[in-house]
């Protein structure tokens, strides 16, 4: 028999477009002579729909669509994930559909307790398995975390089937796909059957789904893996329950499917919010460059903008080098001084505070004042134009508080949100090697906010290298103080990283949604209070 992986972009909310999307797959899947088709977890709503669910208008369209849905489907046997409202209770559900009925529905076992997920705050438990036979196959069913966190007895009660079917949204961080590639072959020497993945593809919110669907038979071997971050319906031939070897896509570098990542998400929250365009501050440094680079890539030329904003800090290599990229990108780029606004703000600001002017020369404040001007002017563009402002600030600077609000971080999406600085240059030399669009001095100087005279980052932050591999150990890999200073770094340089990554909670509380990249990104998966007196990570014990 044939089987159809239906890796589709669903959007939350957009049940009827949801539906369609599933019906042409179907349709694909038909022509190509499919017998059965599998899409991935919560299709028809999208996921995660999150307080969606609580809506009993929602629920009732999700039902009065799939009814709808059903009355589609002839003679194709088709396995559609979906919300479902059954006797006051809500389940997680994946139905097989066959001649215009259902004729199996399973029920999410396992659910997802991450506080960004937490399925178990709108879903009901499934407790009973679903087993079905096709051409003469067993099939079982699970749906992600059963698989991924659960792993139930396949047996449970029932002869084993032949062949499990998994349906997935499971979202993309670094090196996912190994950790996927584990499980499932650590679950298949255990149990000896075949396992076929179909997972979601696109961007939610902070999330992306990378798609990369894949098959192993029995054997633990690889059949077929699918393409990342590319919506596209594939098949899988079985001959004696066992997958016949198909394509497998070429594997990526990790850095690759970073840069993929980020654009598909820039590209799904623009068009899937209907914006007609995005604008960013371009300011001759590394970070804008990239955000410039992955929007353009995400979106085409004719729906990025951007703007330069110079001031007596900037320099002239700074100027030249935005310019030089925006022409070579062949982007809309204009430059709108910030001189004259500054020199009010500085005057005003004199008198109310009674320092003299040579004392607020390097005055913090005036730094501010310089980023808040830029923010305010691009969101006064933005709300004439109706174009989403798109921030550029990075991970290492979102994490320590080297940000302004309602400055640099004033925007809609925030694309680098969860991009290390030694990331960011990472991508940027990636990019050059598809074709040359960031000047090498962009990416060869020395990075500075050029809010003061002769001004770079590392008069006050430890080499980026330094400060990443600290942040990392601590936010990512939940390392203790003690535990960091032991792979030799600076004590003095953790407790005080470490210190401000916690001050600097507020900031981030008011920061733009970005891209999830890592395992624990700032957005979905890191949940500390700001007010805390909980203060052990000022004596190095954390």
């Amino acid at each position: 028999m044939r089987i159809a992986i239906a890796q589709i972009n669903c959007t939350v909310g957009d049940i009827a477009g949801n539906a369609a999307r599933i019906l042409d797959a179907v349709k694909q899947a038909k022509q190509a002579g499919a017998e059965l088709v599998i899409t991935p977890e919560l299709a028809l709503s999208g996921y995660p729909p999150a307080d969606l669910l609580l809506r009993e208008k929602f629920c009732q369209a999700c039902n009065n669509t799939l009814s709808e849905l059903i009355k589609s489907i002839d003679d194709i046997t088709l396995i559609v994930g979906h919300p479902s409202f059954q006797d006051g209770k809500l389940f997680n559900a994946a139905s097989v559909i066959y001649q215009g009925e259902i004729i199996h529905c399973y029920y999410k076992r396992i659910l997802n307790k991450s506080p960004f997920f937490n399925e178990t705050y709108y879903f009901d438990t499934g407790n009973e398995p679903c087993l079905f036979e096709l051409a003469g196959i067993k099939f079982g069913i699970y749906i992600c975390a059963d698989f991924w966190l659960g792993q139930l007895d396949t047996a449970a009660g029932h002869a084993n089937p032949d062949i499990l079917l998994v349906l997935n949204a499971s979202a993309f961080h670094i090196n996912k796909q190994v950790s996927r590639y584990q499980i499932t072959h650590q679950f298949i020497k255990n149990n000896n059957l075949t396992v076929i993945h179909t997972n979601l593809v696109g961007g939610q919110d902070e999330l992306v789904f990378d798609g990369a669907s894949f098959a192993m038979n029995r054997q633990g071997e690889l059949t077929h893996q699918l393409n990342e971050f590319v919506e596209t319906v594939a098949l899988i031939d079985i001959h004696n329950t066992q997958p016949i070897n198909g394509t497998l896509a070429a594997p990526q570098l990790p850095v690759a499917s970073i840069y993929q990542a980020l654009c598909l998400g820039v590209k799904d929250f623009v068009t899937k919010n209907s914006f007609p365009g995005v604008l960013l501050g371009l300011s001759g440094g590394v970070d804008s460059a990239l955000t410039l680079a992955i929007a353009v890539d995400a979106l085409g030329v004719d729906k990025v903008k951007t703007v330069m904003m110079p001031s007596k800090f900037t320099a002239d290599m700074s100027l030249e080098d935005a310019r030089e990229m925006a022409a070579l990108l062949g982007v809309k780029h204009s430059e709108c001084s910030i001189q004259s606004l500054f020199e009010h703000y500085q005057s005003t600001l004199t008198a109310q505070l009674n320092i003299a002017p040579a004392g607020m020369e390097s005055n913090t404040v005036l730094e501010n004042v310089q980023a808040r001007i830029r923010g305010t002017l691009l969101m006064a563009l933005s709300n004439h134009s109706g174009w989403v402002v798109l921030t550029t600030g990075n991970k290492s600077e979102m994490a320590v508080g080297y940000c302004t609000l309602y400055g640099d971080m004033a925007g809609g999406f925030a694309v680098l949100k969860d991009i290390s600085k030694t990331m960011v240059y990472q991508l940027c030399e990636y990019r050059n090697q598809i074709s040359p669009v960031i000047p090498e001095r962009i990416i060869h100087r020395a990075p500075s906010a050029e809010l003061k005279a002769n001004q770079t980052d590392q008069d006050t932050l430890p080499p980026y290298e330094v400060l990443d591999a600290i942040i990392e150990a601590y936010v990512e890999k939940d390392y203790s103080a003690a535990e960091i200073i032991a792979l030799n770094y600076n004590a003095e340089d953790v407790n005080r990283i470490i210190r401000l990554i916690h001050v600097n909670e507020y900031k981030r509380r008011q920061a733009p949604p970005g891209i999830r990249i890592t395992h624990c990104d700032f957005g979905t998966a890191w949940f500390y209070p700001i007010t805390c007196n909980y203060q052990d990570w000022l004596t190095g014990n954390v």
